[in-house]
């Protein structure tokens, strides 16, 4: 009796397990690098039951973060505006601006019923992760540093993958994210725009010594004053304060010292 399958098919098997071996390989490499955080995360932008701006409150008009978001400071999650803020502004008696506008529909009628307006929630970090806003925002981590330029935002979108690996990273060299507490809030901030001798004069009205700053601009660096202070820092650094100047002297100064083991943020 002749073969039932045609000679061509023996082979068959051998080119379908390496077709097979070609997959798994294939799919090894793409799941580690894109099933994270910054495919799956990142550009995340739901649409939100009020049309409200950020881009025209906090950009244009500049309204500071802590108007609306007023517990950042002190709580360790950034609470959610009650209707009431929104009608500080927009509610009867307050000039009425845009009063009757159809975007704040939803809010004159949420402020009428009592009910709250449900907010789509945009970053949510895991349930068996611990992350307290007060503690960085008191320490010039800025809201700009995770959630990205909030104030150029139309809609609020996910601006950095906030994973595991990009935390630690923060944390294991905070200085290129530390600024001064009066900028936390200031979502346009360049470290070039700081008056540089503030920022030390700031740092010798603290109680730290010219010598202790000096040695954080360079090793067995001395001064014993703010002239030798600046000039150490022309030289060191340039005419232009730079994000590693400042960040390395906070780091110092205010004690900077994030955890970077499992029980920072796995409690």
């Amino acid at each position: 009796m002749g073969n039932f399958f045609p000679r061509w098919t023996n082979w068959l098997p051998l080119k379908l397990a390496v077709a097979a071996g070609f997959i798994v390989f294939g799919a090894s490499l793409a799941v580690p690098y894109y099933f994270t955080p910054k495919y799956t995360r990142v550009g995340y932008e739901p649409t939100q039951p009020v049309p409200f701006s950020h881009k025209v409150h906090a950009g244009q008009l500049g309204l500071d973060c802590r108007y609306c978001h007023s517990f950042v400071e002190s709580s360790s999650h950034a609470n959610v505006p009650t209707n009431q803020t929104c009608f500080n502004c927009h509610g009867p008696g307050k000039g009425n601006i845009k009063s009757a506008s159809p975007k704040l529909e939803k809010v004159i009628k949420a402020n009428e019923t009592g009910k709250p307006i449900e907010w789509v929630k945009v970053h949510k970090a895991p349930d068996y992760v611990y992350f307290n806003h007060s503690a960085h925002l008191n320490r010039g981590i800025s809201c700009q540093n995770c959630h990205g330029q909030i104030n150029e935002m139309e809609v609020v979108r996910h601006a950095e993958p906030q994973s595991m690996g990009w935390c630690l990273d923060c944390h294991r060299n905070p200085e290129k994210n530390l600024r001064p507490l009066d900028q936390v809030t200031n979502l346009n901030y360049k470290p070039e725009q700081l008056d540089r001798s503030a920022f030390y004069q700031g740092l010798l009205g603290k109680g730290v010594k010219a010598d202790e700053i000096a040695s954080v601009i360079g090793e067995g660096k001395t001064a014993k004053g703010l002239e030798d202070l600046l000039s150490l820092a022309d030289t060191t650094y340039g005419k232009k304060v730079t994000q590693l100047e400042v960040g390395t002297q906070l780091k110092k100064h205010w004690q900077v010292q994030p955890p970077d083991s499992c029980t920072a943020c796995h409690r």
